[in-house]
């Protein structure tokens, strides 16, 4: 029988050319597919292939960067802390001071005291110089803790560009207490004298003084936010002596962590204290009425009072120390007041 014009072969040449292109890769011509090849064996035509010269040349891949995770970091932080530790490769100046303590252990445990308890918002951190001496002088309170004095240092370590540490002045009864008084030298704070601070500002170092001393930590709340008396006036112949700015500092919230009420003064005669606050927490709650409560706090650096164009025999004079002393009272009483009418609030 003839097959009709059109159709498949049948029997081996069918099987033969299935075999062909199975070989080749190539369709298999017929009516469902006009444009295959007749032949199995003939090559399919192809593009020209452009010259070398005329081919794109690949843009080149930048390699991937890994993004370290934050607790990644902060664990080879800590690791590479804990060697230095061990090893004993870290400084301690004169007066204590432990700075690699202080930025891997100290100030880190105080961040959440400061970010999310106390919520500090900060103003006029311009003001304090990148380098060189300055005193900063601030108001004072706290009731049964002296906190401002540890957020102002702080704040001057995390929110200036420098990250400079503040070298607190402190009284005393801090130095002789068992556990705080190490921890505050290591912090770098040291002794309220004219001395450690002339040595402290010679050396170009930012000084912090709190002059109301514990008449201002201890004040009934009833006089929150009014000025204590400044002293003698000892920072002021510090500065002038070695010729420092001094620049005002002005504390809102911390009066409020622990509003003193009343003071228990026999028994603060008994424990050897300067005063025994009572507040609406202590010692009514024991322990828990150490907790500080959550205000919201502002801190605002003021511009700078120059003592530069002083003489330094101008320490010595009484009047020149009172005036200096004045304007600097002066400046942190009115911007107080400035802050506590622009506060919405105690806690926000």
């Amino acid at each position: 029988m003839i097959p009709l014009h059109g159709t498949e072969p049948a029997g081996p040449l069918r099987r033969g050319r299935r075999l062909a292109n199975r070989r080749t890769g190539r369709p298999t011509p017929g009516p469902g597919n006009p444009g295959a090849s007749i032949h199995p064996l003939t090559p399919t035509p192809t593009e020209p292939s452009a010259a070398p010269a005329d081919r794109a040349r690949p843009e080149p891949v930048a390699p991937a960067v890994r993004l370290v995770p934050a607790w990644e970091q902060r664990a080879a932080q800590a690791l590479s802390f804990l060697g230095r530790r061990l090893q004993g490769n870290y400084a301690v100046d004169e007066f204590g001071f432990d700075a690699d303590l202080t930025e891997n252990a100290i100030l880190p445990v105080l961040r959440p005291l400061y970010d999310k308890w106390f919520r500090v918002d900060v103003n006029g951190v311009e003001h304090i110089p990148a380098e060189g001496g300055a005193l900063l002088v601030a108001n004072h309170a706290g009731g049964l803790w002296a906190l401002d004095a540890t957020m102002t240092a702080f704040a001057v370590h995390t929110e200036h560009p420098a990250h400079r540490f503040l070298r607190m002045l402190g009284a005393d009864l801090v130095f002789n207490a068992p556990v705080l008084g190490p921890l505050a030298r290591k912090s770098g704070s040291t002794l309220a004298c004219s001395a450690d601070a002339e040595r402290l500002l010679a050396a170009g170092e930012l000084v912090g003084v709190w002059p109301e001393g514990f008449k201002g930590i201890g004040k009934p709340f009833h006089e929150r936010y009014k000025l204590q008396r400044f002293g003698r006036g000892g920072f002021v112949h510090a500065a002038i002596k070695t010729g420092v700015p001094i620049i005002p500092v002005s504390i809102i919230g911390s009066e409020e962590i622990h509003p003193v009420l009343g003071n228990a003064k026999t028994v603060a005669r008994i424990l050897n204290l300067p005063y025994f606050p009572l507040t609406p927490t202590f010692p009514w709650l024991g322990p828990l009425g150490l907790l500080p409560l959550p205000s919201k706090w502002y801190i605002e650096f003021g511009e700078p009072i120059h003592t530069e164009d002083l003489d330094p025999e101008a320490a010595e004079d009484a009047v020149t120390v009172f005036d200096v002393t004045d304007r600097v009272r002066e400046t942190i009483q009115s911007t107080l007041y400035r802050l506590l009418v622009q506060r919405r609030s105690i806690w926000r």
